[in-house]
């Protein structure tokens, strides 16, 4: 069941919650609504859900306009962060109580009540705990019977608000996996709200970035990551190395630091943003950068070690972040208050006004010098 979201708006008292938004949500796949807190994000969900209702604008779904349809007759799954499960209720009798609650002309048979909830047990992997409690279950497992309830009654759609943020983060990587794993093969409409940006690039199909009740970016994980169109989208996902200054005879400029813009001849201020991973430290400058930066602090974190670093007779908003591999800082040795430069393989230049960036490649670049000599 695809889902269009069509020009809605929302305000509440004089804050505007949601700001024309548009977005087509393909059936069959699993979205994610990514954003800080009060981007909007919350309040486009509950109004697909039929729980709040727009100020204008419509929801089709399969192109069948349900914006003035009753929650309880939408067909929609929701999940919410805190589980929302009756304590008084058993894990059976909670995935059981939206079929028992339909109307009696709808309702299954009491016989195909039982079966339905035994065999959402056996997905959850959950079937030796049906006759406990609420209070006698782990996070993660109140979590799972969250979701079994709300797929009881077979619903078109599934919604799913913050589902993880209350676990820990074993526990929501664990669940994170399950998820996926279990709608690839039911295949059922997804929609998930998260403030994550691994949560949303590791399970989603398809990514809807949103900020200030606005719609920022639209695409894959992959495409996203790779090509950010916005300041606000490439601060948003995962840390970025930011060099503030002047453009002149082709060099962005600040202080003592410096790098070298081949082709770029506007000369005005920008802003040069780049990733942890397309920076590397070197002893000493290269023909294309001047970057000194002091190590401020060497982690050892999973695969890799994070270099954070404070720049040396310049400024930056925030401490750099460099990654390298084991193998690499075992040759290299970094150590902290050690001066070293930050060479940049890779950057994305925001200029003027400009709101899409600007690909910078000195690899690229360096090769083609290299084959012209």
């Amino acid at each position: 069941m695809s889902i269009t979201i069509d020009q809605i708006s929302k305000t509440f008292g004089r804050f505007h919650a949601l700001r024309d938004v548009a977005l087509d949500i393909p059936e069959g796949k699993l979205t994610a609504l990514l954003g800080p807190s009060g981007s909007g994000k919350t309040t486009l969900l509950r109004i697909i859900a039929g729980l709040e209702s727009s100020d204008s604008g419509r929801i089709l779904f399969g192109g069948e306009d349900v914006s003035n349809l009753h929650v309880r007759d939408r067909n929609i799954g929701f999940v919410f962060q805190h589980y929302a499960l009756f304590r008084h209720l058993t894990v059976a009798e909670n995935i059981a109580f939206g079929l028992e609650s339909l109307p009696r002309k709808q309702r299954p048979s009491k016989a195909e009540i039982r079966q339905r909830v035994e065999k959402l047990l056996e997905m959850i992997q959950l079937p030796q705990l049906a006759d406990r409690y609420p209070a006698q279950l782990s996070g993660g497992q109140k979590q799972r019977v969250a979701l079994a309830r709300a797929l009881a009654t077979q619903p078109r759609i599934l919604l799913l608000d913050e589902p993880f943020g209350a676990l820990d983060a074993k526990v929501r990587k664990d669940l994170r996996r399950w998820l996926r794993a279990l709608h690839d093969e039911f295949h059922f409409t997804s929609i998930f709200v998260t403030h994550d940006q691994e949560e949303a690039l590791e399970l989603s199909d398809q990514v809807v970035v949103m900020s200030q009740g606005q719609v920022e970016q639209v695409n894959t994980p992959t495409e996203l990551y790779a090509k950010p169109e916005s300041r606000f989208v490439f601060d948003f996902l995962g840390h970025v190395n930011v060099l503030s200054g002047a453009v002149k005879n082709q060099k962005l400029a600040q202080g003592d630091a410096w790098v070298s813009l081949p082709g770029h001849r506007s000369e005005q201020e920008a802003q040069l943003y780049l990733r942890p991973h397309e920076v590397h430290l070197a002893r000493a400058p290269s023909v294309h950068a001047r970057l000194p930066l002091r190590i401020d602090a060497v982690s050892l974190i999973g695969s890799e070690v994070r270099i954070e670093l404070v720049p040396e007779g310049w400024h930056s908003e925030e401490i750099w972040e460099i990654g390298m591999s084991h193998n690499e800082f075992a040759q290299q040795n970094p150590s902290r208050g050690e001066l070293w430069f930050a060479v940049p393989d890779v950057g994305h230049l925001f200029s003027g006004d400009n709101s899409q960036p600007k690909t910078v490649d000195w690899q690229y670049a360096e090769a083609a010098n290299a084959c012209n000599m």
